[in-house]
């Protein structure tokens, strides 16, 4: 499990041991380069076309250019931050939701020639572009469906010369350009000299549009080069070789502006000694730039710590350009899986898998998220006898860094590692990562964090696709690195790529691409998300009438906004009490303990249920226990003794002239069988029946019977017979499972679907019938077993339209579509906008809903749907937030009285209206009706304004605020407000009051009914001179048109 006093300990030493900043290891020496040569190129799907697909070469695998350890590294007998056990936050956990095959063995026609992959891909506005070695492939992301590719990856670069047109050396890199919407293409040119880097800028969206292409030189051997996105520039870092001389990290800095316009470029690189190894550029995910100013953040690991630089660069003063740091982060100890090498296990193979651990692993995540900026970066550790993930968040990289949380995930024996990782708009964390052990195929696995969750702590894993292989032979290659990426439209949707193995061989690789979100991600709005954690209870077996011991669950509101608890309720033989109250604040807690007291025998279930104002409301948590009768074994409507191991036929029911007995003398398994029948003269005239009562659960998606049974006859002409019978509880017969006049003397299973029967109650009735002529008919029934599958599976569902971030006017189609894995017709769909249900429908797969917008503000708008299927579950879609904007027209003049007087209404009566200051609702002005001090006058203060409403308006609203104050308590003075007609008779009542609240309180009212019409807007403080002074004040009157 996960050791929380150990690692609680170590962040204490971590906060303790004060954050500093080193003297550069050595000099940084600059370097300034213009480009070897750039130009635009014709569009990618042009070049294609023209370009003939390369010919196979031979298998090739790339040599690992390991990078020397930092001293001072030790073994641990075990990480001392090692996360034993998932954490349980089910509420907000992802799970996959596109998923589909990159490029690999027999795939989209690409064939492996070469190894580790190199897997790598980013998600644009509507494309997906994996890049491994040495081809790329451009996706539909909504689909999946293949574009393009599989495309050699100098393909990009034809027509260009040099090393980048001629040599499809690989080391890709692909990023997507959020800030600008452009694609960025990366790959050296080692294989000739002088050594190059190629990157390619696109001019569009469009991955298969026109690039600017562009060379840069090196003098040495640019190994593992690792891109990220800044404003200000493309950083890009290298392991640079001489030979096979490991001489130091260079890190280099391209004018982004430049290359995003097609223009001459420079880079700007710092050369590092060889004690900086595996550096990573940070790479920015969203929209929110850095701050302005903000240096590139770069990161390698040392021992036990981790080393931040800053890279700031000035394309038009190079030499203004600076590397400084590094400031030393302490984290907990850790120890390089495989000390850096090869030591990755799979089954059934004495061939291991590298883990190149001597790195950070690709990608350093930055992501300003306004309150702070953050750092995540992962890499990989031994943990025990496994292997695992250590991640880690940094925040406050411009000043003094802080070490928000850490951990490796290791929770059981096998081995996880090349990992990637992101974090969401939310501040939800992902990392994906390989996953192999002595059983385990390398396969693809993800885990992850809600930003609400303990700190330090991920969620259960997820699996992305399970492998059925192994690499054999001497080949140890894998990975090099994985891709965890952002979507950059709902900046919410991670998407993971790395390799597996499909078919054990040797370069015979396959990849997967899968898209995954946390639910919580993405909500606009200010309301709460509740969750209960766990989602189900299972209580121990409890005799009738007593009462178990309570079980804990926990209620969390991860906000943003405070959380309404309406009611707390269970069902079935079960009881809660909790310490919640009726609100709980954001990122709050409270506890509901239940209790079991089981009223009959058999299994017992109900539901906790937390009804409140959060999206997801009501919160459920499905309770199961088991009654039991003192000193009985037999459990009603529950299959019990299917195997007559008790020595009777007990819990079963027997009947008939030859009443079955448990038997010692044939049996299929155990030590007893149930013979039904005469297996010993005479025979019987009659039946030989025994039955038991079983109930099948209403959310079972499979319940299956099975049964052994071993028959003999003499009988030749089917007077007799065995046989099974599904029956309602009356005893009539539902279905005949088999009737038959065998005399097989052997064991026979027989299976039968009860599926058809969920949610009813039936017997399962077996028989021998004998016919009383002296030709002996039994059979020996054993080993009779129901097992069931439950569909505990919420559907999926997502608004299709309007998209989010759509702009809304008139009369908008709202559309949503659900699936569920269990069921093919959905028995529920529902619509709701800002949190109140719109539409409803039973038994389909999609719903529609004409949505008029002008019957609400203009502004921001949630929408979202719900799924249910037949198990009840229900599944909740992503909130799509859109904007209402219709064109409104406002009729009221001088409504906030802002002139300062009376100006566009008619006052009158006994205590003439005036435009007064210090009481207003907003901005310095109100209207005062009725005398506030003197002697209270006899009669009413009067104020209206005349309008017209449009014959052609969709629709009419009047909104005002008032301020009453009186101190009549028998209602002979009022506060009122009236629809009147141009000649001042009354047509609707809006308001009349006599109120002393002293507090500003809005009407509003419908006003649609009299479009057409010229009306007054009719406002009145009325008084009856008996001194109790009675008056209001009013503001902000307005009536808006659409």
């Amino acid at each position: 499990m996960f050791e929380r006093m150990r690692a609680s300990k170590v962040l204490v030493l971590v906060a303790l041991s004060a954050f500093f900043t080193l003297p550069l290891l050595a000099q940084s020496r600059m370097t300034v380069r213009r480009e070897e040569r750039h130009d635009i190129s014709p569009p990618l799907r042009d070049l294609i076309a023209r370009v003939p697909r390369q010919a196979l070469t031979r298998h090739e695998a790339e040599p690992a250019r390991r990078i020397p350890l930092p001293a001072g590294l030790s073994t641990l007998p075990d990480d001392p931050v090692r996360q034993r056990t998932a954490a349980s936050i089910a509420a907000f956990a992802p799970v996959v939701g596109l998923g589909f095959e990159g490029l690999g063995n027999g795939q989209h026609g690409f064939t492996v020639t070469g190894a580790p992959p190199d897997t790598n891909g980013a998600v644009g506005a509507t494309q997906y572009v994996q890049w491994v070695n040495t081809s790329f492939a451009v996706f539909n992301k909504s689909t999946g469906g293949l574009i393009s590719g599989p495309t050699a990856g100098n393909t990009l670069w034809s027509g260009f010369g040099g090393g980048c047109q001629n040599n499809n050396d690989g080391d890709p890199i692909v990023l997507y350009d959020k800030l600008a919407n452009r694609w960025v293409f990366s790959q050296f040119s080692v294989s000739t000299t002088p050594y190059l880097q190629c990157i390619a800028v696109s001019t569009t969206s469009d991955a298969t549009g026109t690039y600017n292409r562009y060379s840069f030189q090196y003098n040495n051997f640019d190994d593992y080069p690792k891109m990220g996105v800044w404003s200000d520039g493309y950083y890009e870092t290298f392991n640079m070789f001489n030979g096979n001389n490991f001489v130091g990290s260079d890190a280099c800095a391209y004018n982004r502006t430049a290359m995003l316009n097609g223009a001459t470029a420079t880079q700007v690189c710092f050369q590092q000694n060889s004690s900086v190894g595996g550096l990573l550029p940070s790479d920015l995910d969203g929209t929110t730039a850095p701050p302005a100013g903000s240096p590139n953040y770069m990161l390698f690991y040392g021992s036990n710590n981790l080393n931040l630089y800053k890279f700031h660069v000035d394309f038009t003063t190079p030499t203004n350009s600076t590397f400084t740091g590094p400031t030393v982060i302490p984290v907990a100890a850790f120890s390089p899986l495989c000390g850096g090498g090869t030591c990755v296990p799979q089954p059934s193979t004495n061939n291991r898998l590298d883990s190149l651990a001597d790195r950070l692993m690709y990608r350093l995540a930055y992501r300003n998220l306004g309150t702070h900026e953050s750092l995540v970066v992962n890499h990989s550790v031994a943990a025990g006898g496994s292997g695992g993930v250590r991640w880690y968040e940094i925040q406050n990289p411009s000043a003094t860094p802080v070490l928000a949380q850490q951990g490796t995930f290791a929770p059981d024996s096998n081995y996880r590692w090349m990992g990637s990782i992101a974090m969401d708009k939310s501040g939800d964390i992902a990392v994906g990562y390989s996953i192999s052990g002595s059983s385990v195929d390398p396969s693809i696995a993800f885990t992850g964090r809600a930003a609400s969750d303990p700190a330090g702590t991920l969620q259960a894993e997820t699996s992305v696709v399970t492998g059925t292989g192994v690499q054999n032979g001497t080949l140890t290659r894998w990975g090099d690195y994985s891709a965890m990426q952002v979507d950059p439209v709902d900046d919410c949707t991670f998407w993971f790529t790395t390799e597996y193995m499909k078919t054990t061989g040797t370069f015979n690789w396959n990849t997967r691409i899968a898209n995954f979100k946390f639910p919580n991600c993405g909500s606009t709005g200010t309301g709460p998300s509740a969750s209960l954690s766990p989602t189900s209870l299972t209580f121990a077996s409890q005799n009738v009438g007593t009462t178990g011991a309570a079980q804990a669950v926990t209620l969390t509101n991860s906000g943003p906004g405070a959380l309404s608890i309406t009611s707390i309720a269970t069902s079935g033989d079960y009881a809660q009490t909790n310490n919640c109250g009726t609100s709980l604040a954001v990122n709050g807690t409270c506890t509901i303990n239940v209790t079991f007291t089981p009223t009959v025998s058999g299994t017992r279930t109900g539901t906790l249920t937390v009804t409140d104002n959060a999206t997801n409301s009501p919160q459920t948590a499905s309770l199961t226990g088991t009654g039991m009768t003192p000193g009985g074994g037999c459990t009603p409507n529950t299959l019990s003794n299917g195997g007559f191991e008790t020595g009777d036929v007990g819990c079963w029911t027997t009947g008939g002239v030859k009443v079955p007995t448990a038997s010692t003398v044939l049996k299929h398994s155990g030590s007893y069988s149930a013979l039904l029948g005469g297996a010993s003269a005479p025979e019987p005239n009659g039946d030989s029946s025994i039955y038991q009562t079983v109930s099948i659960p209403s959310n079972v998606t499979k319940a299956t019977l099975t049964y052994w049974y071993w028959p003999s006859t003499t009988d030749t002409i089917t007077y007799d017979w065995q046989e099974a019978q599904v029956r309602n509880p009356s005893g009539a017969m539902l279905a005949q499972i088999m009737k038959v006049c065998s005399n097989t003397q052997a064991w026979t299973q027989v299976t039968f679907d009860l599926t058809p029967y969920k949610g009813q109650t039936v017997q399962l009735y077996f028989n021998a019938h004998g016919d009383g002529y002296g030709d002996l008919t039994y059979m020996y029934l054993d080993d009779v077993g129901l097992t069931t599958s439950t569909d505990s599976t919420a559907p999926t569902t997502q608004v299709t339209a309007p998209a989010n971030g759509a702009t809304v006017t008139g009369t908008a189609p709202v559309t949503a579509t659900g699936s569920d894995v269990d069921n093919p017709t959905l028995s529920k769909m529902e619509i709701y906008i800002d949190n109140a249900l719109k539409s409803s429908n039973t038994n389909a797969n999609s719903i529609s809903y004409a949505w008029d917008s002008t019957t609400v503000a203009n502004g921001s708008h949630i929408i979202y749907s719900k799924a249910y299927d037949a198990a009840s579950n229900v599944g909740t879609s992503a909130s799509v937030a859109v904007t209402v904007s219709n064109t409104t027209t406002q009729l009221i003049q001088n409504g906030g009285f802002e002139s300062g007087s009376l100006a566009s209404w008619t006052g009158g009566g006994v205590f003439a209206p005036t435009a007064v200051t210090g009481h207003a609702h907003s901005g310095s002005w109100s209207a005062q009706l009725g005398a506030s001090s003197g002697a209270e006058p006899n009669g009413d203060s009067p104020l209206y304004q005349t309008i017209t409403i449009p014959s052609t308006a969709t629709s009419a609203t009047l909104t005002f605020w008032y301020w009453p104050s009186t101190t009549d308590t028998i209602t002979y003075d009022w506060q009122q407000a009236q629809v009147q007609n141009s000649s001042g008779a009354l047509l609707a009542q809006i308001m009349k009051v006599c109120s002393n609240s002293r507090a500003w309180t809005q009407v509003t009212y419908n006003l649609i009914a009299y479009k057409g019409q010229t009306i007054r807007i009719y406002f009145s403080s009325h008084q009856d001179g008996y001194g109790d002074l009675t008056y209001m004040y009013l503001d902000d009157v307005t009536v808006t048109i659409r």
